[in-house]
């Protein structure tokens, strides 16, 4: 059984971010989405309400080689703990791809034997970042296409919109 990482803050998942699961779904008999504490990132949901907005999507979408955990520590350690053969990253755009190269090289330097895959998202995310989508709420922009309904409802409790 060939098992991949998705791992991210995911704050919020975005409909950029389902798209890559899905076509992670496609390559890999299991995607294990592995929400991450970013001590960097002051997040808008705690890990536990992430995970919960993910497995929602995942049993709503019937995803049934996917689950989702909360980690943290070096992710290549977390990925040879699940038997993971790879980490699936998203790339947008060319201005991804420095910081993504260089943090695959770093994983592939601690575990050589755990690939790093590169999708690229349906183009008409490639511009959709959770932090547009946290900027669109505080500032009352309409974000809804961006992220899933149950993603939405949650975000409108902390952000009541007037749309």
């Amino acid at each position: 059984m060939k098992t991949a990482l998705y791992p991210g803050t995911f704050d919020p998942i975005t409909n950029g971010h389902l798209d890559i699961l899905e076509r992670a779904l496609g390559l890999f008999d299991k995607v294990i989405v592995t929400v991450a504490n970013n001590s960097s990132k002051s997040p808008l949901f705690s890990g536990d309400e992430r995970v919960a907005l993910i497995q929602e999507i995942i049993d709503e979408r019937q995803y049934a080689n996917a689950t989702v955990v909360r980690f943290d520590g070096l992710l290549v350690n977390f990925a040879r703990k699940n038997s993971a053969c790879a980490l699936i990253r998203g790339l947008r755009a060319i201005s991804d791809f420095e910081f993504e190269f260089q943090m695959a090289l770093m994983n592939r330097n601690q575990a050589p034997e755990i690939a790093t895959v590169f999708l690229m998202p349906h183009e008409r995310y490639t511009y959709l970042n959770s932090s547009i989508v946290r900027e669109l709420a505080r500032l009352n922009g309409d974000y809804k296409e961006f992220i899933p309904a149950s993603v939405y409802k949650k975000m409108t409790t902390l952000f009541p919109t007037t749309l």
